[in-house]
């Protein structure tokens, strides 16, 4: 997946449970059916809380990436 299909991008890092999903559904919502957020999010709580709350609602999760010190960045589909 290139640089290219990116739609949209959120850096939520500093966010804690349950802002990290509000910020990245308030993300989603902007964009049009099709369009691909990617997430940067740190630790695995916000991790669960993201994909799975994207996933239930019909997003697709297209990447999932772990990087350094528990960042990870989530590719999401909007649905």
């Amino acid at each position: 997946m290139s640089e290219s299909t990116i739609d949209t991008a959120i850096d939520i890092t500093g966010e804690t449970c349950p802002m990290t999903f509000v910020r990245t559904r308030l993300a989603i919502d902007r964009l049009a059916a099709g369009e691909v957020l990617v997430v940067r999010l740190r630790g695995e709580e916000p991790w669960r809380n993201v994909t799975g709350n994207c996933a239930a609602l019909g997003h697709a999760i297209l990447r999932d990436e772990p990087g350094e010190d528990g960042v990870r960045m989530v590719w999401i589909r909007k649905g």
